[in-house]
């Protein structure tokens, strides 16, 4: 659904009108001081995350189970280490096919 172009102007209008035009810019500008203060934290905390240990626990994801006929068959089949993408499809070009 959201708000159209037409309603935010009528909310615009009637905050206008009740607030005054004073109190709707300072309540713009601490609001644009809040999202700039809001930024720089994200900013901060993005800096500070080790984004080498969370590459490995999203690629361990992948192998968790979510049903009990995956852990059987995860704990059945040997595990097999995975090639980078630039050999596999390299071997893939290198491979003769058999008549």
């Amino acid at each position: 659904m959201g708000f159209h172009y037409i309603d935010l102007i009528i909310i615009l209008a009637i905050g206008l009108l009740i607030l005054g035009p004073k109190s709707i810019q300072s309540i713009a500008r601490s609001a644009g001081k809040t999202a700039g203060q809001a930024k720089e934290a994200k900013d901060k905390l993005l800096a500070e995350l080790p984004m080498e240990e969370l590459d490995q626990v999203r690629n361990n994801i992948s192998r968790i189970p979510l049903s009990p006929q995956q852990a059987v068959q995860m704990l059945l089949t040997p595990e097999q280490p995975k090639k980078p993408e630039g050999q596999e499809k390299s071997e893939a070009a290198n491979e003769v096919p058999q008549s």
